[in-house]
């Protein structure tokens, strides 16, 4: 597992790591009172780090604290709160919570 710093970049509507100069993303779009995780992007170079899942743990631990519900549209993000159950409360459909 990496021990790569996920950060906001709410400018950029996503959640990024950089490390070894290469850019690791989960692009979101917010719609009212949710967030829409779009793409979840993680170059060759950083693959099997871990880095995809601290990604889509800091935007769904955003969402939790900021009450948001949640759109998986990315497959990536929606695998995963497939494989962990505890994130499925806060998934939306049709603009209201499961």
């Amino acid at each position: 597992m990496s021990d790569a710093n996920v950060r906001h970049n709410p400018s950029e509507n996503r959640f990024e790591v950089q490390k070894d100069g290469h850019l690791a993303v989960l692009d979101y779009r917010m719609e009212d009172s949710n967030i829409r995780f779009i793409h979840t992007g993680v170059p060759e170079e950083l693959g099997g780090q871990g880095i995809g899942k601290q990604l889509a743990v800091a935007g769904l631990t955003y969402a939790k604290e900021n009450q948001l519900g949640v759109i998986p549209q990315c497959p990536f993000v929606r695998g995963y709160i497939e494989r962990h159950p505890e994130w499925q409360e806060y998934v939306v459909s049709d603009g209201k919570k499961a």
